[in-house]
């Protein structure tokens, strides 16, 4: 059953209760990782192996994503810097127990010539039991996380035409 989750803004990422931080570099540009992550939202599912579906919504301004297992979230995109950053809000979702999430991608260049630090944090808010499990599930949702950076650098950079 879909439930609404309490409306959050960015600094939510700095104050959530919990905040899981991963990092993973690409040979991509932050351009192009920015264009993978916020304007192509369909290709998700092509590097993302925990996203079934994702599709812009409210003429781009929200996002409906399901996940392997049928937890879906309906979201507000709350920051989409060009090359910098990308974030949002889920509003609905049918996962148990969440009372806020939110999301952000930072890329920062990697070096003068390519490549792209990606950061990706995870702030949520959720009963203590519920927070336990979060907790320990961090190391997972960092595999998941590095595995999905790997796969989109690779489509990236087979999409990258010669020379460059």
């Amino acid at each position: 059953m879909a439930r609404r989750l309490r409306p959050v803004g960015l600094d939510f990422i700095e104050n959530a209760p919990i905040r899981l931080v991963f990092t993973a570099r690409t040979t991509a540009g932050p351009e192009a990782v920015y264009r993978a992550l916020a304007e192509d939202v369909a290709g998700w599912p092509r590097w993302f192996g925990a996203v079934t579906l994702a599709r812009p919504t409210h003429g781009g301004a929200g996002r409906e994503v399901r996940l392997v297992g049928g937890t879906r979230f309906e979201e507000t995109i709350m920051a989409a810097e060009p090359a910098r950053r990308y974030a949002y809000r889920v509003d609905v979702t049918n996962a148990p127990g969440i009372r806020a999430l939110l999301e952000e991608w930072l890329l920062t260049p990697a070096d003068p010539c390519s490549g792209t630090l990606v950061r990706w944090t995870f702030a949520v808010d959720a009963p203590a039991p519920l927070r336990v499990v979060l907790t320990a599930a961090g190391p997972l949702l960092g595999r998941s996380f590095r595995s999905a950076v790997r796969a989109l650098d690779a489509r990236l950079t087979a999409r990258r035409p010669a020379g460059r």
